[in-house]
């Protein structure tokens, strides 16, 4: 299902879509559907990111403690 939307670009944001659409020979809509997609998938991967760095900072001093832990089990192997 598609959705109807008003849509204001700048002047020169217009122009440099127009010349591409031109060049590709898809239309106009399919170009922006690809442009719209392509941006959501990268603010989800920037969100990800700063997701997996926050949780990462969360469990860092754990993470040390269970490194530690397998050293010393290594060195009473050893």
């Amino acid at each position: 299902m598609s959705k109807l939307l008003s849509l204001k670009l700048r002047d020169d944001v217009f122009r440099e879509a127009e010349k591409i659409v031109r060049k590709r020979g898809k239309p106009r809509n399919a170009y922006f559907n690809e442009a719209i997609q392509f941006y959501n998938r990268l603010w989800e991967r920037k969100l990800l990111k700063k997701r997996l760095t926050t949780e990462s900072a969360l469990v860092a001093a754990d993470s040390v403690e269970v490194l530690e832990a397998f050293e010393q089990l290594e060195d009473e192997i050893a």
